[in-house]
C-alpha cells in the first residue's frame, strides 16, 4: 500500500523542515506550507533527488485568512493526504509587558488559531475514514509558567490540551493524535525572537528531536517529550550547532 502524503507546516527550515526530510526517507510525498517559498524550492528540490519523493509547495502565511483557506482546502480535498504535521510556529522577545498588541495577535493567531483550524480543517476526513495521524509541535514552555514566556507559554500550552482533547474526541474513530513537547532545540526561533546567544541553554540538535517525536509516532504515544524518549530508547545526542 502507498504510504499517505503528509503536510507538514513550517516546513522551509528547522523542525518543519526535518520532518519533511524524515517523511520524504520513509517513503511519503510531501506538502510543504510555508512563507519563505525560496527555502521550501530548494528543500523540495534536494528531496525529490534524494527520495524521489512527489513534493508540492503551498507559499503561505498562516496568520494570513487569505492563506490559511488555501491550506484548510488543500487539507479538506486531497484524499493523499494522511499526515497533518502541525509545526509553523513563532516566539517574540521581551517580557509580557515589553511585547506589541500586534506581535501578540500574531503569535496567537500563528500558534494556537491556525494548529486548530488546520486540524478541524481535516479531521471529518480522517474521521470518516477511520485513519490519519495528526501531530502537534507543542513545547515544554507550556509546562513551566516559570520560564517567563507568558503568551508563547500560554499558546504552547493550549496546543497540549487541544492535541490531548483531539485524542479523546478522534482516536475511537481511528484518528491518531500526538502532542509533541520539544524542550531547547537549535533552530532559527531563537534569533528571530532577538535572544541572547550567550544566555541560552543546552539545546537539543533538531535531527535528534525529530528523530524520537518518530520515535513516538511509530508507538502511538498521545504525549511525546522528545529528550525523554531519546534517553529513555538509548538515542545518541549529537552537538548541535547554536543558530
Amino acid at each position: 500500500m502507498p504510504k499517505p502524503t503528509a503536510l507538514v507546516t513550517g516546513a522551509s527550515s528547522g523542525i518543519g523542515a526535518t520532518y519533511a526530510d524524515r517523511l520524504a526517507k520513509r517513503g511519503h510525498d510531501l506538502v510543504l506550507v510555508a512563507r519563505d517559498e525560496g527555502r521550501m524550492e530548494a528543500l523540495a528540490a534536494r528531496l525529490r533527488e534524494e527520495t524521489s519523493a512527489v513534493v508540492d509547495i503551498i507559499r503561505a502565511d498562516l496568520a494570513s485568512e487569505a492563506d490559511i483557506r488555501v491550506v484548510e482546502e488543500r487539507l479538506r480535498q486531497d484524499p493523499e493526504i494522511g499526515i497533518l504535521i502541525n509545526n509553523a510556529g513563532v516566539s517574540y522577545g521581551g517580557s509580557f509587558e515589553e511585547q506589541s498588541a500586534d506581535d501578540l495577535a500574531r503569535l496567537v493567531s500563528v500558534n494556537v488559531t491556525a494548529v486548530m483550524r488546520l486540524a478541524h480543517a481535516v479531521a471529518p476526513r480522517f474521521a470518516a475514514g477511520g485513519d490519519g495521524a495528526i501531530v502537534n509541535i507543542g513545547s515544554v514552555v507550556g509546562l513551566v509558567p516559570e520560564f517567563g514566556q507568558t503568551v508563547y507559554g500560554a499558546t504552547k500550552a493550549f496546543v497540549q490540551f487541544l492535541s490531548q482533547g483531539m485524542a479523546h474526541d478522534l482516536g475511537p474513530k481511528g484518528v491518531y493524535v500526538q502532542a509533541v513537547l520539544p524542550a531547547a532545540t537549535a533552530t532559527e526561533i531563537w534569533s528571530r525572537a532577538g535572544a541572547d546567544p550567550a544566555k541560552l541553554p543546552p539545546l537539543m540538535d533538531v535531527g535528534d528531536l525529530v528523530d524520537a517525536a518518530l520515535v513516538g509516532f511509530d508507538r502511538r504515544e498521545p504525549v511525546t517529550i522528545p529528550p525523554c524518549t531519546m534517553s529513555a530508547s538509548g538515542m545518541r545526542s549529537r552537538q548541535p550547532a547554536r543558530r
